[in-house]
C-alpha cells in the first residue's frame, strides 16, 4: 500500500532559509498550503518541476502537468505522484554581524605612512530568487539555516559567505579609502560612504546565489593607536588643524577690523549728514519764520492804510514829503517861514515825485503858508497905498503910492494933484506858467512855489 498525504505546508522557525518537506509522495488532489513569507517549490530528479506563491493550491493534473508522466496507481485505488517540495523562507534576515578577522593595510597618501586599521558591523540578507538559492546552495540536502550562509553562532571564519563579505571588506576597504581620499583620522565621518560602496561589491557577488543584502553597516573602524606610525600622522593632522585654525582666525580677525572700519566709516558718514540736514532744517525753519513774521507784518500795516483809506504808496510818498518840508523849513538860508517856503520851492524834484500826493501834506504845510501869506498881504497893503486888506493887487501891477494934496492959502483946500499916469506892467519873462492847482501866475520854476505842482508838459 502507498502511503500519501493531503496536506502540503510547512511552519517552521525564522532562522530556517529553506526547508525540505518530508514526504515525497502525494495524492493528486492535495492541499498545498504556502504562506505570505514563502515560496514551494517541486523537484523531480534534481528539476524543478513547478513552483507556487503564497496561497492555497489543489495539486491536480491541470495546474501541475509535468508530474502526469510519474503518477501511479496504488494498490487501494489511488492515483498518486511522487516528488520534493522545498519551502523557501523570504522574510529578511536582521542583524547578522560581521567583522575582519586580522587588519588590512593600508597607505596615507596624505602623510606618506603606512598603518593598518581593522573593520566590522553588521549587514541584513534575504532571498532574491528561490530557485538559485536551492539549485546552487541546498542541492539534495534536507535544507538551509542562516548560520550555514552567515556563520552566525557558529566558530568564527564560518558559513558559507562569512568568508565572501571579509574578503571582500579587506580587497575594497583600503581602495575606497584612497579613491575618496578621505583621512583615515577622520575615518568615522564617512562610515556611510564606506558602507554603502561596499555593500554595492557585495551584493554583485552575492546575486548569483539568489541573496541580496538590503543594508550593510560598518559600525566601527578600529585604528592601531599604539602604532608609531599612526601617533605621527595624527601629530601631523593636529600641527596642520592648528595651523590652518591659526590662519582662519587671523583672517577672521582681519575681516572684522576691515568690516568694522566700514562700519565706522559709515556711521561717522551718517552721522555727518544728518548733522548737515539738522542745520539745513535749522536755517529753513529759521528764513522761513522771519518770512512769515515779516509777511505779518506787512498784512498788518496794510489793513491798517486800509481802514485809514491811503495805500502803501501814499504813505511813503507823504514821508518823504514831510521829511523834505522839514529839511526846508530847519535848513533854509532865507530866515523865517518865507525862507523855508522857498526852500521847499526850490525841492521841485522831491516834490515833483510827490504829484498828486502835495495835497496829503497840505496839513502839515498850513501853519508855514498862512504865516507867509500874511506877511504878503501886510506888504501888499502898505504898498498899494489902502488897498482893502485881504485884496490881492492886481496880476502884474506896480504898487503906486496916494499923490500928495498941495497946501491951500487961506485954509481953502487946495485942489488936488492928479495922478502920475501908471507905469507900464512889467513883462512875463520868457517861459513863464501859471499854476492850474493854485492859480500862481508868473512861475519860472519848474515846479509851483505854493504848492509844489509839476510844470504841465
Amino acid at each position: 500500500m502507498v502511503e500519501a498525504i493531503s496536506v502540503i505546508k510547512y511552519e517552521g522557525s525564522n532562522d530556517v532559509l529553506a526547508h525540505k518537506h518530508e514526504k515525497e509522495d502525494f495524492t493528486i488532489g492535495s492541499q498545498l498550503i504556502v504562506h505570505e513569507t514563502q515560496e514551494a517549490l517541486f523537484f523531480r530528479d534534481g528539476k524543478i518541476f513547478d513552483q507556487f506563491k503564497a496561497g492555497r493550491h489543489t495539486l491536480v493534473t491541470n495546474n501541475i502537468p509535468k508530474v502526469r508522466d510519474y503518477m501511479k496507481l496504488g494498490t487501494g485505488g489511488i492515483n498518486v505522484f511522487h516528488c520534493e517540495v522545498y519551502f523557501i523562507n523570504m522574510v529578511t534576515q536582521m542583524g547578522i554581524r560581521w567583522g575582519t578577522d586580522s587588519k588590512v593595510r593600508l597607505f596615507d597618501p596624505a602623510s606618506g605612512l603606512h598603518v593598518e586599521i581593522g573593520a566590522s558591523g553588521n549587514f541584513n540578507m534575504r532571498v532574491t530568487d528561490s530557485a538559485k538559492l536551492i539549485l546552487k546552495l541546498v542541492g539534495t540536502t534536507d535544507g538551509l539555516m542562516q548560520s550555514d550562509v552567515t556563520g552566525e553562532g557558529k566558530s568564527y571564519g564560518t558559513g558559507m559567505f562569512k568568508a565572501l563579505i571579509i574578503n571582500k571588506v579587506k580587497a575594497n576597504l583600503a581602495r575606497i579609502i584612497k579613491e575618496e581620499n578621505l583621512n583615515i583620522l577622520e575615518i568615522d565621518a564617512y562610515l556611510d560612504v564606506l558602507s554603502a560602496k561596499l555593500m554595492l561589491d557585495i551584493n554583485d557577488t552575492l546575486d548569483e546565489y539568489g541573496l541580496t543584502m538590503p543594508e550593510f553597516y560598518v559600525t566601527s573602524i578600529v585604528t592601531p593607536d599604539d602604532d608609531p606610525n599612526f601617533v605621527r600622522l595624527k601629530q601631523q593632522f593636529a600641527d596642520k588643524t592648528l595651523k590652518v585654525r591659526e590662519e582662519e582666525v587671523k583672517k577672521a580677525e582681519a575681516e572684522a577690523a576691515q568690516q568694522r572700519k566700514i562700519v565706522e566709516a559709515q556711521t561717522e558718514a551718517q552721522l555727518k549728514a544728518v548733522s548737515a540736514q539738522g542745520e539745513a532744517d535749522a536755517l529753513r525753519i529759521k528764513a522761513q519764520a522771519e518770512a512769515d513774521a515779516y509777511r505779518m507784518q506787512a498784512q498788518a500795516e496794510a489793513q491798517e492804510m486800509q481802514m485809514k483809506g491811503y495805500t502803501y504808496r501814499d504813505e511813503t510818498a507823504r514821508q518823504v514829503g514831510l521829511e523834505a518840508m522839514q529839511n526846508g523849513i530847519t535848513g533854509g538860508s532865507g530866515g523865517g517861514a518865507g525862507g523855508g517856503i522857498g526852500d521847499v520851492a526850490s525841492l521841485g524834484v522831491t516834490l515833483g515825485a510827490m504829484g498828486g500826493v502835495i495835497n496829503m501834506t497840505r496839513d502839515a504845510m498850513a501853519p508855514i503858508m498862512g504865516e507867509s501869506q500874511k506877511v504878503g498881504e501886510g506888504f501888499g497893503n502898505v504898498v498899494n497905498g489902502g488897498v482893502a486888506p485881504g485884496t490881492a493887487p492886481a496880476p502884474g501891477s506896480v504898487p503906486v503910492a496916494p499923490a500928495p494934496v498941495a497946501p491951500v492959502s487961506g485954509g481953502a483946500p487946495a485942489a488936488p494933484v492928479a495922478p502920475a499916469a501908471p507905469a507900464p506892467a512889467t513883462p512875463a519873462a520868457e517861459g513863464a506858467w501859471n499854476c492850474p492847482n493854485c492859480g500862481k501866475t508868473g512861475i519860472t520854476s519848474r515846479f509851483c512855489p505854493d504848492c509844489g505842482t509839476a510844470k504841465p508838459v
